[in-house]
């Protein structure tokens, strides 16, 4: 039975930390955060006090951190997973990182026979919970198929999309997509209301058309219900997961005009300290600066 490790026990990692176990796995865990181990410790889980302590006593070490900074430090700090390093090891980052970062990762981890690969994670904290979270890997075949059973634990779809690098890059076109709809429907609601269209009337046209979507319809479940759980992404991880898009558009000297568009109107929002809101908050930033509130 491979032993596994967890790195970031936030909405997503917990969830799928507990998966694992419930998978008959033993589980080693490390975060700064003791609030955060509990659970888990209770559980069955073991501590420890370093990522390097993780790697040397674990097969397989999950990373789920907020990005690319958290992971480098994680992996090449004091005391990082790097240091721990072995022959075998498998290190997964399901984090939304930078490909660029992930690709060398992968490459300066090889020399010491570990395996750096990313399983970027499509869904919600509810698909965690209950293991149908899509995997979005990228390594390649062999190490996918040795990894796969624990994968299963907590992910009801597993899509290999290429090598290391590659699930983080398709994970960022996903929420360059996903936050260019929230920033979409946020300025198309103000411009209906300053034209006298109401958000209600809105919805009547799109929903059930070919513009209806999953995230449309949890998008609207705040904007007609009020509903904050219904979509529960902060604008703070938004912000960071466009400005990713728009820097690896710039890596690969595309330019991506519609990217940076978006990225500035987020960053917007994160200037007027509204990072904890949730994306579909951004239609009321963005209707305020306009006089228009659609709150009842």
């Amino acid at each position: 039975m491979k032993r596994i490790g967890f790195i970031g026990l936030g909405l997503m990692g917990a969830n799928i930390a507990r998966n694992i176990m419930q998978g008959g796995y033993p589980m080693s865990v490390f975060d700064p955060r003791q609030e955060s181990l509990a659970p888990l410790l209770e559980q069955g889980a073991q501590a420890v006090d370093s990522p390097m302590a993780l790697a040397q006593r674990c097969d397989i070490v999950f990373i789920c951190v907020p990005g690319a900074p958290q992971v480098e430090a994680i992996v090449e700090g004091e005391q990082g997973l790097a240091q721990g390093a072995h022959e075998g090891l498998v290190i997964i980052d399901c984090s939304t990182s930078d490909p660029t970062l992930t690709r060398r990762l992968n490459e300066a981890l090889a020399a010491k026979g570990t395996i750096f690969m990313d399983a970027a994670l499509g869904g919600t904290p509810t698909q965690a919970e209950s293991g149908e979270l899509q995997a979005i890997v990228g390594t390649d075949e062999a190490t996918l198929e040795a990894i796969r059973p624990v994968l299963n634990c907590w992910a009801g779809k597993i899509l290999h999309v290429g090598p290391a690098g590659a699930g983080h890059t398709m994970k960022l076109l996903n929420q360059f997509l996903a936050m260019g709809y929230g920033a979409i429907y946020s300025e198309a609601l103000t411009i209906g209301a300053k034209a006298g269209v109401t958000p209600a009337v809105f919805d009547s046209v799109i929903r059930g058309s070919r513009m209806d979507s999953g995230f449309y319809q949890t998008f609207f479940q705040y904007v007609l219900e009020r509903d904050r759980n219904a979509h529960r992404f902060s604008l703070a991880n938004a912000g960071k997961d466009i400005r990713y898009v728009a820097n690896l558009a710039d890596d690969l000297n595309v330019q991506a005009g519609v990217a940076h568009a978006i990225k500035e109107l987020y960053a917007s929002a994160l200037d007027e300290g509204a990072g904890e809101s949730f994306v579909p908050e951004l239609s009321d930033i963005v209707a305020k600066r306009h006089g228009v509130s659609f709150s009842s």
